[in-house]
């Protein structure tokens, strides 16, 4: 029976920095920095336990177009692993790590197959079973063209899969970069489709297969919860998918509802039960508090409450720290009050949910050139909550006067 097995991932950011942490212990502001390369450390651990046909990296595995020489040696060493394994590597470039960088020039062992710009077709062959892939690597960082006109499936192969690094056309979540709908996919009649760009894990479609295996470590606190890739097996009877984790470090928001809490004492052990719930001997985290609920009469400072938490925290190899804490207050009737009292605190409330005047705000940051290279464009979600913080703020300066 024709059958072959290999790993799917994408948008590895090796060297990544981590955003919207600061005042870290020296040893976990080091694993941070650390965790993108261990958690592809982990990935080429699977794929050598398995013992993959090859694996698939579908774009993004720099952070950024002008790649270190660091991080691309911690890479190639790595694929040199694989490489005396007998385990494939096919590789296309996305948006992040586009062909048109400024970076010294790697030799890549000969297990690495990585796309030109045009949609390319490679045929790798395993034992008795052929398979072609189809992809291409972006020659810049903005891909708006629909390359996915161009893929053509050719009958010289046992399998075909497609690799794209793009998002559905019509998404206002993400970059428009190589834009698609899901029946352009389907109608390629691939066995396969392995996608990259989006960093949340998601199966668009079961037959054929058409996944996003997500990012394979979380960067800031967007990127939560189990970060990794996916084990394929394709075989003339099917396809069998198996999500696996590969993140050293796991960020997770955790919602805490303390209506049963009397007293300070009450909400610090109620916060450190949810720490230790967090352990685990596989991976550290790093935790966001919000704080629901809350009636207790003494005054609590999230900021005293934090600092608590983060002092009792051990630098042990594994750890849990709680990067945030935040105290959710009900302020629905504070605004509808204002708003009652009149029109101009109406008007000033109707400005500040408006997600546009959120776009012009941050609108100079963007356009600086010497930072909008560091910043990921802002989603409607993304919009949406900063609106949200805003408002939050200005019912809290308004209720103190």
């Amino acid at each position: 029976m024709k059958e072959i097995s290999f790993i799917h991932c994408a948008d590895l950011h090796l060297d990544s920095p981590m955003i919207g942490l600061r005042d870290l212990p020296s040893s976990i502001k080091k694993r941070l920095q650390e965790s993108t390369f261990a958690a592809f450390t982990n990935l080429v651990d699977k794929a050598i336990a398995l013992q993959v046909d090859f694996i698939i990296i579908a774009g993004d595995i720099y952070d950024v177009e002008d790649r270190s020489i660091r991080a691309q040696i911690r890479f190639k060493k790595e694929l040199e692993r694989l490489q005396k394994q007998d385990i494939a590597v096919f590789i296309v470039h996305g948006n992040h790590d586009h062909l048109s960088g400024s970076w010294v020039q790697i030799k890549w062992p000969d297990n690495v197959h990585i796309f030109p710009s045009d949609v390319t077709q490679i045929v790798y062959t395993t034992g008795t079973t052929t398979v072609s892939l189809y992809g291409f690597s972006y020659e810049t960082r903005h891909i708006y063209d629909r390359k996915i006109d161009l893929y053509k499936k050719e009958n010289n192969a046992d399998f075909h899969i497609g690799i794209l690094h793009g998002s559905i056309e019509g998404s206002t979540d993400h970059s428009p970069y190589a834009p698609f709908h899901l029946h352009d996919l389907t109608s390629k009649l691939m066995d396969y489709w392995a996608l990259g760009h989006i960093h949340k894990r998601e199966v668009l479609q079961q037959y054929p297969p058409i996944v996003y295996p997500g990012n394979i470590q979380g960067r800031h606190k967007k990127e939560t919860d189990e970060k990794g890739a996916y084990f394929v097996q394709l075989s003339e009877e099917g396809t069998e998918l198996e999500f696996f984790a590969t993140a050293d470090i796991i960020w997770r928001k955790i919602e805490i509802d303390a209506a049963k809490v009397q007293s300070f004492d009450e909400l610090l052990i109620l916060c450190k039960q949810k720490m230790d719930a967090e352990r685990t001997a596989s991976h550290s985290s790093i935790l966001f508090f919000e704080i629901i609920n809350l009636s207790i009469h003494e005054t609590v400072l999230p900021a005293e409450l934090l600092e608590i938490l983060q002092e009792e925290e051990i630098e042990d190899q594994q750890f849990v720290w709680v990067s945030s804490l935040k105290i959710i207050e009900n302020t629905t009737w504070i605004k509808d009050n204002l708003i009652n009292e009149s029109d101009f605190y109406k008007e000033l409330f109707t400005v500040a949910e408006d997600k546009m005047a959120v776009e012009k705000g941050v609108a100079s940051l963007y356009h600086n050139p010497a930072a909008h290279r560091f910043l990921e464009e802002l989603t409607e979600e993304d919009k949406k909550n900063l609106a949200e913080e805003a408002e939050h703020l200005l019912i809290q300066l308004l209720y103190s006067e």
